[in-house]
């Protein structure tokens, strides 16, 4: 079976890495030059340094190379996923099976990964893969457990098997929506965590906002069509752990270099890689207030990043609100 990936960054990557060892895999990066490089040199030094690319994984810039793939791995930014999807409609495999690893939403649609390419590929079979799981660990064999989500049972038990391996644990969830919901909204409270550490506060503040955040995301979940139970595991919970506290962290150190005093340009530019809680947390802002949902932290985080509110002043923000039970 040849297994395409969609993306050629740290996640596609690691995937492709993670897969080789089953399958035929072939990479697709939109970046010519960078698919170049990265064949040759078996690195791509920004998004995975130090990691070999393993020689039997073909990389490559002509997407029809995917004309053959049973399974298509969409590892791509959640705003390139509709575009880049388009382009495969003419020539992917009707049995094809897709398995989305995005983490966000689309911003004008306020559709998870799995909607936008199940509204481009209607009837095609899509399983959600998510949680807490960094690239450039799984890259290097690093113990992982993830979520396999699908409405079809026998679709997220396949990708269930196929990613399993002997460091990569993958459990299934039903529930696709709370387990995409659950990886994109944990960005917004890693932005809002890094703020924190960029302000100099402590473990105190950290835990507030972890736990806070968790029922915020929860909150949002059961809202759009969740379930609670989901954001308690690995796509919640789990997720929610690694990308709040781990130096790897994208989202993280950009809510470090916000609370810092950089503005939003050079934060994005000194972390140089994909920050998908920028565009989801202005997607979340506006479809919570659409749907009249409580969120207080997502709000702040968005009056920083959109609005130009103070750090400090969108900390006294939150501390100020009313009382309430827990």
């Amino acid at each position: 079976m040849k297994i395409g990936v969609l993306g050629g960054g740290s996640w596609g990557l690691a995937l492709a890495c993670l897969l080789v060892e089953k399958e035929e895999v072939v990479v697709w990066e939109i970046n010519l030059d960078l698919a170049e490089r990265t064949r040759i040199t078996r690195e791509n030094p920004i998004s995975l340094p130090g990691i070999t690319i393993p020689s039997k994984i073909e990389i490559t810039s002509e997407i029809d190379r995917l004309t053959e793939a049973g399974i298509i791995v969409s590892a791509l930014p959640s705003w390139t996923i509709r575009p880049t999807v388009s382009k495969i409609q003419g020539f992917l495999k009707k049995d094809a099976i897709i398995v989305s690893c995005s983490k966000g939403i689309e911003e004008k649609t306020f559709m998870r990964p799995s909607e936008v390419i199940c509204s481009l590929l209607p009837e095609r079979r899509v399983v959600a893969l998510s949680g807490p799981s960094h690239a450039e660990e799984v890259a290097r064999g690093i113990p992982t457990a993830v979520v396999s989500a699908s409405k079809d049972e026998k679709d997220m038990q396949f990708v269930q098997r196929l990613f399993s391996s002997s460091f990569f644990r993958v459990y299934t969830n039903p529930d696709i929506v709370g387990v995409e919901l659950g990886g994109a909204l944990k960005n917004i409270i890693a932005i809002a965590g890094g703020i924190s550490d960029g302000l100099g506060f402590g473990d105190n503040t950290r835990a507030a906002l972890f736990c806070r955040g968790i029922m915020e995301m929860a909150r949002i979940g059961i809202a759009l069509g969740g379930e609670k139970t989901t954001f308690f595991g690995l796509a919640g919970v789990g997720d929610l752990m690694v990308t709040m506290t781990s130096k790897h962290s994208r989202n993280r150190r950009f809510g470090e270099l916000i609370g810092k005093g950089k503005d939003i340009e050079t934060a994005l530019a000194e972390v140089k890689m994909v920050v998908e809680g920028f565009r989801t947390t202005q997607a979340i802002f506006h479809l919570a207030s659409q749907r009249q949902i409580e969120t207080p932290i997502t709000d702040e985080v968005y009056y920083i990043l959109f609005e130009g509110k103070n750090p400090s002043s969108a900390v006294k923000s939150l501390l100020k609100r009313e009382l309430k039970e827990e």
